[in-house]
């Protein structure tokens, strides 16, 4: 797995850091590979955050989304290091994300990580 996915991230500035507000963000075609099986995952992204100083670019989100597209990776690891890159770049003053996964063997699964932590 590649780890400079971060990089492709890019932001601009908060056009109103003095005030609190929730920027949602829903990404609902992503897609990854089951480490295991090797079948194709599929799930829906929410961000949800209230910006300091910068605000994510969307193009840039989308293309690193889209970095995932041939990875094996967990639904909780991947959950888990699309927030730590998130946070890493955007610096936000609160973040949740969500991973909503369609079901497979008539299980579906829903991976909630909230920054700070909770």
């Amino acid at each position: 797995m590649s780890d400079n996915f971060r990089e492709t991230l890019e932001t601009f500035e908060n056009p109103r850091p003095e005030r609190d507000y929730w920027i949602e963000i829903q990404c609902p075609e992503f897609t990854s590979v089951c480490p295991k099986t090797g079948q194709p995952d599929f799930g829906t992204l929410t961000f949800r955050y209230v910006a300091d100083q910068h605000c994510i670019e969307l193009k840039s989100l989308k293309l690193y989304l889209q970095r995932y597209r041939s990875e094996g990776i967990f639904y909780e690891r991947i959950t888990n290091r699309i927030m730590d890159d998130f946070v890493a770049v955007v610096q936000p003053r609160r973040c949740t994300l969500e991973s909503r996964w369609t079901p497979r063997g008539g299980i579906s699964s829903v991976i909630t990580v909230e920054y700070p932590d909770a």
